[in-house]
């Protein structure tokens, strides 16, 4: 089993109140969760107007694929345009089956 976490850290630009950036947040990870199989939440600069951090992770059996999905994820949330990507951290955490 092989799991994928990423953390984004974020900027929304012209925001001015943490109901608009509730707002945009919201849409985003309601339009991640839509698109792709992946646990989502906000998880950091909670109380900040204009800079968050969204972590969302991936399951499979195969690194390659769960990379792809952390892939498209990350391309898909920077491609919606309510976001700018600041920095993402991304890393792999493979499980052996220790039951065979």
């Amino acid at each position: 089993m092989v799991v994928g976490i990423c953390k984004i850290d974020f900027l929304i630009h012209g925001n001015f109140s943490l109901k608009g950036k509730r707002q945009i947040v919201r849409s985003v990870i309601e339009k991640v969760k839509n698109r792709f199989n992946v646990s989502i939440a906000e998880v950091g600069d909670n109380d900040l107007w204009q800079r968050g951090k969204i972590g969302f992770c991936v399951v499979g059996n195969d690194k390659g694929h769960v990379n792809s999905v952390v892939d498209k994820t990350i391309n898909y949330m920077v491609n919606l345009n309510l976001i700018d990507l600041v920095d993402c951290s991304i890393e792999f955490v493979h499980f052996n089956d220790a039951h065979k």
